[in-house]
């Protein structure tokens, strides 16, 4: 197996290529997983870093899980239940842990089907933009079992509880253009587009003061599970820290001069 996940970086947004097109990109091996956490965690921790856009190689995006792992002795399942849980807590589960921790905005550009842990995968990300070939499903009921990466509490966040129920109760598949309708995605763009419009949007993060983007993000993530008022002492807080950069003197600065701001790069 070559590199399972491959970098690319230009003007501060990190472009991960998920790498195993002959399998459709499955994610559940550990090498993906530590190969896509390890390029997570340096991008995290990286300030020149500004945004990742998350798309997988060939015609594919992810189809989750490699069901020959699910076998008996495959690599996922043990004969012994207990060793099954860590498998995933060791494994996979990593990965929902990881993106809900990271500060440094991600995009999912969706470029085929994102199956089973694949289409959790992209819900991981902060937005999600699919080209028309996309295909999506939650699909883990076709199999026998459950959404064992955090999908049951993914999903629900971003298309509302009902519609969750719907589309992870049936395990039907779901086009660009359905999920659209329903708010999994926020674009659908011909293919051939779509790597340039995810890459326009991270530009037009990328272009913001890094240290706003970061908190900002930050605040909208922990709103998911906090109440307004411990919400507005983290934004408090916050902002605090951002009245007292170069960033925000330049941009009000910039703004008082009728001038483009120049920030720190």
């Amino acid at each position: 197996m070559g590199e399972p996940v491959l970098r690319s970086v230009a003007d501060g947004v990190l472009t991960l290529t998920l790498n195993l097109p002959d399998r459709r990109n499955p994610i559940s091996e550990p090498a993906v997983v530590d190969a896509l956490c390890s390029a997570v965690e340096d991008a995290d921790g990286d300030p020149a870093v500004r945004c990742i856009v998350l798309t997988g190689a060939g015609t594919s995006f992810s189809s989750g899980g490699d069901i020959r792992t699910m076998l008996p002795g495959g690599g996922l399942v043990d004969e012994v239940p207990v060793n099954t849980r860590q498998n995933y807590r060791r494994g996979i589960q990593r990965l929902p842990l990881l993106f809900e921790k990271i500060e440094v905005p991600t995009i999912a550009a969706v470029n085929g089907p994102a199956i089973g842990a694949g289409c959790d995968l992209a819900c991981m990300c902060d937005i999600r933009i699919a080209g028309e070939s996309a295909r999506f499903a939650e699909s883990f009921v076709k199999l026998g079992i459950v959404p064992g990466d955090g999908g049951a509490w993914l999903l629900q966040r971003i298309v509302g509880f009902s519609k969750a129920c719907e589309v992870a109760l049936t395990g039907d598949m779901i086009s660009a253009r359905d999920a659209l309708a329903y708010g999994l995605v926020s674009q659908v763009v011909p293919d051939a587009e779509l790597l340039a419009a995810a890459g326009a949007l991270a530009a037009r993060i990328a272009a913001n003061p890094a240290h706003a983007v970061r908190l900002t993000k930050r605040l909208l993530r922990e709103a998911r599970a906090s109440s307004l008022s411990v919400i507005l002492e983290l934004s408090a807080a916050a902002q605090a820290l951002s009245h007292a950069t170069a960033d925000h003197r330049e941009a009000v600065d910039a703004f008082l001069a009728k001038r483009t701001p120049q920030f720190a790069r």
